[in-house]
């Protein structure tokens, strides 16, 4: 049984920061998972953030968030983080981790691809 538990959304001044977690528990070891994080904001499609791969290599981005937003995990605690900085009201969603076991160097953006899905947190960024 996979559980992700996203945690740090809520409201922010545009032009600030807010840092986004994600525990991981389940009976696999957590770094042989990617990890992306995704967004839906309320009547639009989810789409892809960021994902960082479990063999390693350079984070993956949306062009939106490029530049303000760094994706990052810590193995040891089982956890990956989104930060997000320079935010803008576009950025305003439920932002979701999810996780897939040993894969994601190519389908690392699409949200289908992903079996194990967090909660979602909303951030909230006002103008």
């Amino acid at each position: 049984q996979v559980q992700l538990v996203e945690s740090g959304g809520g409201l922010v001044q545009a032009g600030g920061s807010l840092g986004l977690s994600c525990a991981y528990s389940g009976h696999r070891i957590f770094n042989m998972y990617t990890m992306g994080w995704f967004r839906q904001a309320s009547g639009n499609e989810r789409e892809f953030v960021a994902a960082i791969i479990w063999s390693g290599g350079t984070p993956y981005y949306a062009d939106s968030v490029k530049g303000r937003f760094t994706v990052s995990r810590d193995n040891a605690k089982n956890t990956v983080y989104l930060q997000m900085n320079s935010l803008k009201p576009e950025d305003t969603s439920v932002y979701y981790c999810a996780g897939k076991f040993m894969s994601g160097s190519i389908d690392y953006h699409v949200g289908e691809t992903y079996p194990y899905w967090g909660q979602g947190t909303q951030v909230t960024v006002s103008s």
